[in-house]
Formats: structure tokens, C-alpha cells, sequence
């Protein structure tokens, strides 16, 4: 049996971490049995459902780099597929159409409800033995439904959860067909995963209630069940459930705030799953870890200075001309044009160890690339009187000195020898003068990288 699974969002709006993290998770499990991963767009909302969102998602899922292998599938170019099990199923006596109104349905509810009984739908419409049915309303659409077992239990071994029970008692007859004909999702998902042959349907917990209508309906069209793994929610750090309004839940949010996308995956494997004590690790041994027998059953919280540490791990393993690439466009909003300059390649790999994120990296490479006078208050302590007519004396060392890392080091060694004075006196306000701030790395390999002439220029501002 070739292992197939697949990530199915609903495209009403951008891909969600929580969304990614499934995708991971089914898309890791192929690749570690040699297996295929389908994508698809269940498309059948159409009030929320746009080309935006169905975009947003093609997007995020290449920024993340989980290829698919199949797909991507449309629900809604699917439709001719969904009308033909439906008829099937009618005629097999598996479903049934049903003429009730909404307001009788209203009236189900309350009676149920003042009685202390869970709301259900009382089954008029379904065909029994002896059983005479309703008259049939006229000009009324019907909607097709689900005619589910009434006895017995449905129960799966969830590769998460463990073993899972409900009683077919708990269940109504699903509605698998609008009045207009347009299929219902769980319908729509039962033939799809049936077509595409998944044989492991890993998704989170919030369709475990769902399962097992589907496996019902799959029984009933005589389909093999696929294994479903159920994953637990991601918290925030709250223990609440993530809000687009309170926190960053979407892809987009942490390409925007300058996290590598295989430092997300990486944060996102450890939430719920573990391979011992292992932290920072690559997508290629996450697969050859991962197993689901391995996922906790029990919800995880979002740590964001755990993913930004796991972000700086994988920023120090980067290639240097790769990280240059991602941070340029941050450059770029900051006003810096990166061909005027030091090679950003260089910058990078003299930075990219002090910070955790692109936005960070690029804030601290800007001043390589444009002059920006150091704000008052680090004027006011760095930049006085005497340090000015400093700085001054220093500019004619520098004029006369080979502008190489060594050589500029002995420069300000031997300056600062000669001046008297303890290096932080000289450091700090060549740092404010020439960058704008005094949170850099060692002043001689800044200086080189900023190059003779730009440095002396920067230095002209200087009035002694």
C-alpha cells in the first residue's frame, strides 16, 4: 500500500500556522514511507471562499517549501463527481431527500430543548419499513440526507488520540446536499479522500466530531477507511486559543517579521511532537524522525522567544548569500540601496550572528549602507566637545593607514595609547559618528567593511 495523505484548506483567508503545521505533519509522513502528498482546496464555501485566499495559500505553502505531489484539487471543479455518488446513494436507499422546513426544524429544536434533550432533526422524512411518509410540499426544495446508522458505535484507533468511540445515537442524518443540489463538506470530503485514495487523513482536532460522519458515509458508499490522526490545537501563550486579533497566525505574518521558513517548521515540529531532547534541526531529519505514534495528544502553547531562538539557529547555519537575498528587500523598506556599499554578503556574515530575525539584521546593516546622524541623547553622551576634536585626530591616523582588519586594529590600539585614554572612549564615539549608534561589532572590522573613503567622509561631519 502506497501511503497517501493530504492538507485540504478552505480558502476564507490567509494560511494559518495551525493549517501549516498539519500540512507538516501530513506531508512529513509521506515523504518518511515513500508516500504521495496531495493538496487540496475545499473551495465549497462560497460566501467566504475567494481567488485571494485560494492565492494566499499556494503562496504560503511555497514560502514554506512542503511541495505537493498531486493537486492542487477544487472541490468546486469536482461538483459532476459529487452529484453522481449522490444519486448513487439515493438509489441505494443510503440517503434520502427531506422536505422539512426551517421553520419546522426551529420547532424540533425548541421541543427538544424544552424537554432537556440535545436538538436533533426526528427523522421524518426517512424511509422505514411500514412507514408512511409525509406528504410532499409543493414548490418546496428538498435537501438530501445522510441516512446514518441509529445503532451500534462508531469507533476508530485515531493515531493520536487513541481509541475513539460515539455511539451512532449521537448522530442525525447529516445533510449531504443544499436545497440547490451543491454538496455539503463533510460529503464532499468522504468522496474526495475516497477518489484520491488517501490512506492517512491527518488534521486537527477541531474535526474529530466530524469522523465519524465520515466514516459512516465511507461505509456506506463501501469505501476502505483511511487512518485519521487528529492533531491538538496550537495555544497562544496564554493557553488560549491563537486570534487573528491577538497574535501573528498566519504565514504571511512571520515571513513579514523576518523568520526563515525552515526555522517555522522547525518551531512547529516541536509544538506537539518531539524526537528527545532535540531543539534545532533540519526538514531532512525531521522526516527521518517523525512518526505520529510520537505527536501529543495534548494542546501546545506558542513560545515566541522559542522560535526566535530557533530562528537565530538557523540564521548562524544559513548561507551567507542566501540570507542576503532575504534580508535585501527588508534593506530596501528601510531606504538603503544595497549597491551602494559594502557587498551586503559580507555585512551579513559579520551580523547575522547578533540578532534573531531578517527585520533585526537588516536594522543593523542599514547604517553600511546610508549615514544616519546618531540620535541627540547619543550625541549628548558620546559625541561631546572632546570627543569631537578626538575623533578629528583620529580621521588623520586613519588617512594614513592600510585599510585592512589588522591593520585598523593596531590603528586604534596605538590611538588610543597615544591619547591616554581607555578604548570605549574612542570606540564609542567612532561607533556614533560613523554608524549611528553604538551597538556594533568590533569597530576595526566595521570600519573595513565601510571602506576607507566612507569612513572618512562620515568623519568630515564630525565638527571639532
Amino acid at each position: 500500500m502506497t501511503v497517501r495523505t493530504r492538507f485540504a484548506p478552505s480558502p476564507t483567508g490567509l494560511l494559518h500556522i495551525g493549517g501549516v503545521r498539519t500540512a507538516l505533519f501530513s506531508w512529513a509522513y509521506a515523504r518518511k514511507n515513500q508516500g504521495v502528498f496531495v493538496l487540496r482546496i475545499e473551495d465549497t464555501d462560497l460566501e467566504r471562499s475567494t481567488p485571494e485566499s485560494v492565492q494566499a495559500i499556494l503562496d504560503g505553502m511555497q514560502w514554506v517549501g512542503l511541495a505537493h505531489d498531486e493537486g492542487p484539487f477544487y472541490q468546486m471543479q469536482r461538483m459532476d463527481r459529487y452529484k453522481v455518488v449522490l444519486q448513487e446513494m439515493l438509489a441505494q436507499g443510503s440517503a434520502y431527500y427531506c422536505y422539512t422546513s426551517k421553520e419546522e426544524l426551529d420547532q424540533m429544536r425548541a421541543d427538544a430543548e424544552a424537554r432537556g434533550e440535545k436538538p436533533r432533526y426526528d427523522r421524518r422524512w426517512r424511509p422505514e419499513r411500514g412507514k408512511t411518509l409525509p406528504a410532499v410540499p409543493e414548490g418546496v426544495q428538498p435537501v438530501v440526507r445522510f441516512r446514518n446508522p441509529v445503532d451500534g458505535v462508531v469507533a476508530w484507533d485515531d493515531a493520536v488520540k487513541g481509541r475513539i468511540e460515539i455511539a451512532n445515537s449521537e448522530l442525525d442524518d447529516l445533510i449531504i446536499a443544499r436545497p440547490d443540489g451543491t454538496p455539503t463538506y463533510n460529503f464532499c470530503v468522504v468522496v474526495d479522500d475516497w477518489d484520491m485514495g488517501i490512506t492517512h487523513v491527518i488534521r486537527g482536532d477541531d474535526h474529530v466530531n466530524n469522523t465519524p460522519r465520515q466514516i459512516n458515509i465511507l461505509a456506506a458508499l463501501g469505501a476502505p477507511l483511511p487512518v485519521y490522526g487528529h492533531l491538538p490545537m496550537i495555544l497562544n501563550a496564554d493557553g488560549q486559543k491563537m486570534s487573528k486579533r491577538r497574535d501573528a497566525v498566519s504565514v504571511v505574518d512571520y515571513s513579514q517579521q523576518g523568520i526563515l521558513p525552515e526555522a517555522l517548521l522547525n518551531y512547529l515540529a516541536r509544538l506537539g511532537w518531539g524526537h528527545g531532547d532535540d531543539e534545532f534541526f533540519t526538514l531532512e531529519q525531521f522526516v527521518e524522525w517523525f512518526d505520529l505514534k510520537n505527536v501529543s495528544p495534548s494542546p501546545s502553547r506558542f513560545d515566541r522567544e522559542k522560535m526566535l531562538w530557533i530562528n537565530q539557529q538557523h540564521m548562524k547555519a544559513a548561507d551567507n548569500a542566501r540570507l542576503a537575498a532575504l534580508t535585501e528587500p527588508f534593506l530596501s523598506k528601510l531606504g538603503c540601496d544595497t549597491q551602494q556599499g559594502p557587498a551586503l554578503v559580507d555585512v551579513i556574515a559579520l551580523l547575522k550572528e547578533r540578532v534573531t530575525n531578517l527585520v533585526d539584521l537588516a536594522a543593523q546593516a542599514s547604517y553600511f549602507f546610508r549615514h544616519d546622524a546618531a540620535p541627540a541623547e547619543l550625541a549628548a553622551q558620546h559625541l561631546g566637545e572632546e570627543a569631537r576634536a578626538r575623533l578629528a585626530r583620529f580621521k588623520t591616523v586613519l588617512a594614513d593607514t592600510a585599510w585592512d582588519a589588522p591593520a585598523l586594529s593596531a590603528a586604534i590600539k596605538a590611538f588610543v595609547a597615544s591619547e591616554g585614554v581607555k578604548m570605549p572612549l574612542v570606540g564609542m564615539p567612532l561607533r556614533a559618528a560613523l554608524c549611528g549608534t553604538t551597538q556594533t561589532p568590533s569597530v576595526d572590522l566595521v570600519l573595513h567593511l565601510l571602506g576607507k573613503e566612507e569612513v572618512l567622509k562620515r568623519l568630515d561631519h564630525i565638527e571639532a
